[in-house]
């Protein structure tokens, strides 16, 4: 599959500053957007110049260390004896390829290429350069991740808490129906359990084990992967379930109901018009 990216954008005394993040936690700023602010028609040689100075070189095989356990300290040993010296000379792909290092990247493109750093390092950069021009980036960067915690908190937040207090609803459903009361906590709980993962697979396709084996680099899980329109899905679900436990279905006739809704729900909400949603505070 190809590699999902999101890019940003942060805007700081009149430059264009590139972010871009693969695994939606950690993100990465362009060094050399950041570096024009200094040479806009080499900041190339910008980046080099930090990269020379011995306390750069000591900050990143910090960040390195705390972060990177591939990180190359053999190397970077020796590299740190002739850091700071007149012939001392540092690229970020000689310091990716020689150290093994994760917090610098290098993108090639026309349009979004250059140098990128961790967050952490591209603002230490940025205060190597100029101190106030770190503050505009800091100031632009709040406010872009402002943003998106309200789209958050407008968007998934709010499905995924309608989720959850349908699930309250659900697992009370099955309490009273399904669960007989000889059985022991801990029939009781996997009961829980494989409801939920019966709706897993009638959503998603798999259980709750069958996404986490398919996504070990993942944290959450499930549901917490899952976009808006699932998670509005799973929530009327989750109450029609109820329903149909009240009902005394068993779990086979409910599989066949609750796919009919999912299938017939996702469908209408593939062909829903998003520009009035788009108008609310925080929509995209």
């Amino acid at each position: 599959m190809p590699e999902k990216i999101k890019k940003e954008t942060i805007h700081a005394k009149g430059i264009d500053i590139g972010i871009y993040t693969t695994d939606f936690e950690n993100e990465y700023i362009s060094l050399t957007d950041i570096a024009k602010y200094r040479n806009v028609d080499d900041p190339r040689f910008v980046i080099q110049n930090w990269m020379r100075n011995r306390n750069t070189i000591e900050f990143l095989a910090v960040w390195e260390t705390l972060h990177n356990p591939n990180f190359n300290r053999v190397q970077f040993e020796a590299v740190k004896s002739e850091a700071g010296l007149n012939r001392f000379v540092m690229t970020p792909t000689k310091w990716i390829d020689q150290m093994k290092a994760i917090g610098i990247v290098s993108k090639s493109g026309r349009y979004g290429g250059g140098t990128y750093a961790h967050s952490d390092i591209a603002l230490s950069f940025a205060s190597w350069i100029s101190p106030e021009f770190q503050l505009y980036i800091m100031k632009d960067y709040r406010r872009l991740k402002f943003d998106e915690n309200s789209r958050l908190s407008l968007n998934w937040n709010l499905n995924r808490e309608i989720a959850k207090l349908n699930y309250r609803i659900h697992t009370d459903a099955i309490k009273e129906r399904l669960i007989p009361l000889e059985l022991t906590p801990e029939q009781i709980s996997y009961k829980y359990a494989s409801e939920a993962d019966m709706l897993n697979v009638v959503l998603f396709g798999m259980t709750s084990k069958q996404w986490r084996d398919a996504n070990p680099k993942k944290n959450g899980n499930i549901r917490d992967d899952a976009n808006l329109s699932q998670l509005l899905v799973l929530a009327n679900m989750e109450s029609y379930n109820a329903i149909l436990i009240g009902q005394n279905k068993i779990m086979s006739e409910r599989i066949v109901l609750l796919r009919e809704l999912a299938v017939k729900q996702m469908e209408t909400l593939s062909m829903v018009n998003m520009d009035a949603l788009q108008q609310l505070p925080g929509g995209e």
